[in-house]
């Protein structure tokens, strides 16, 4: 079965209805269970259990999950851990912690969850830290040009017992926000379809001049300016329609991001530029985090990280079979199916945009928000301390072998 198919078979009025039934968090915890064909009877069935398990006794806590776009279909395309996280929390913690996810933009969308957060009306949020990053700057500190050589860097640096230090307490300080785990991969630009005819791109300089889609960070526009791909902020939301109509040649994100927002059917080409941090991540409160008694907390940061170990090794696997970002393609992938060409760059080449722009070849673009972001950080060098964490591990090491650790306990 074609993985955009996944489940096709229920149609989102079935979906509701099931929901009015047993509620929506049960029916996509339900769904979200499924690896394969699903009928309307068998969600049912499914949900029906998922109820029951789940209000046999009354909650101590119940912790509204906005998890942005997200819903039970587009989780087995980009595996960010929200539902797996959702379902083990309430399971550890035998009921007590009860999750009302709310996805499908119906709380809050890529941009919004962060501040519905801090204001109190989730408690927990599912959106990417970039697009984040208006609401809380702190999270900027992830974009650095060139900072991690690859995904298994960035796994290394949320495993290490040092990003509780740069990157967790400053977030929470600064913007009350507890980051709990994320999925991990890097961006590039995904071109729209005027290019789907235009040879694979091989080259750097071939993007020069195109004007590019960015995210709410900060710091990705200054890599962007650099590498002369014309940063034009658009909403998540209103990306399809831009590349769609060829308002803007392409959009930088990642390739799974590209799937699970239905955008392969308007992308041509998967260019692996690498050159930032593409992370969907799960943040909670503080304050709702500080309300949970002591070993409530403690389920909440173990099952934070058997998420993010789920995640390093299901992300992994679907990026080559179920998206399709692999030379060669796998058939069946959502990419072969949609046209959709990756664009793997050269080291040479990759090299050459890391010389145009990262802090460590072009210091004076970044030293402005460098100094705010050090000053956050109690005066740590966070460039310089991220980059060598992200060089403890080698380069070329496979993502999925990277060793899980729990960060919080050092």
């Amino acid at each position: 079965m074609g993985l955009t198919n996944k489940l096709s078979q229920i149609s989102r009025r079935d979906l509701f209805r099931v929901a009015g039934t047993y509620g929506m968090s049960s029916t996509l915890m339900a769904a979200g269970t499924f690896g394969g064909a699903m009928s309307l009877g068998n969600l049912a069935a499914a949900a029906e259990s998922t109820y029951e398990r789940r209000f046999s006794k009354p909650a101590k806590h119940t912790l509204k999950f906005g998890a942005s776009g997200f819903n039970a279909r587009n989780l087995l395309i980009e595996r960010a851990g929200a539902l797996e996280f959702a379902r083990d929390l309430e399971a550890r913690t035998d009921g007590e912690i009860r999750i009302e996810f709310i996805g499908d933009n119906q709380i809050c969308g890529q941009l919004s969850c962060v501040e519905k957060t801090q204001q109190g009306i989730v408690d927990i949020y599912a959106a990417s830290t970039q697009n984040s990053a208006g609401g809380a700057p702190y999270l900027n500190v992830l974009d650095y040009a060139f900072m991690f050589p690859g995904r298994a860097s960035q796994y290394h640096f949320l495993y290490h017992p040092k990003s509780q230090e740069i990157l967790r307490d400053p977030l929470e300080k600064r913007h009350g926000l507890k980051f709990l785990f994320s999925h991990c991969e890097l961006r590039g630009i995904q071109l729209g379809l005027k290019y789907k005819d235009a040879p694979t791109i091989t080259k750097l300089e071939q993007l020069f001049g195109t004007k590019n889609r960015v995210t709410g960070t900060q710091l990705g526009r200054i890599a962007m300016k650099a590498l002369n791909l014309n940063p034009v902020p658009v909403a998540w939301e209103e990306t399809l329609d831009g590349l769609k109509q060829g308002l803007i040649d392409g959009a930088e994100t990642w390739a799974s991001a590209v799937a699970y927002a239905n955008m392969s059917p308007v992308v041509s080409q998967s260019v692996d530029l690498k050159f930032f941090c593409g992370t969907e991540h799960t943040s909670m409160s503080t304050k709702s985090f500080d309300k949970l008694e002591g070993y409530l907390q403690d389920a909440v940061l173990e099952s934070s990280y058997w998420a993010q170990t789920h995640v390093q090794a299901a992300n992994e696997a679907a990026l080559i079979k179920t998206v399709g970002f692999s030379d060669p393609q796998l058939p069946g992938t959502m990419f072969v199916e949609n046209d959709v060409r990756p664009a793997f760059l050269p080291d040479s080449e990759i090299k050459m945009a890391e010389e145009m722009c990262s802090p460590e070849f072009q210091p004076q673009l970044w030293e402005q928000w460098r100094d705010r972001l050090n000053g956050w950080a109690g005066g740590i060098d966070t460039y310089q301390e991220i980059y060598n964490i992200a060089r403890e591990v080698d380069k070329d090491m496979k993502p999925e072998n990277v060793e899980p650790r729990r960060w919080w306990k050092g």
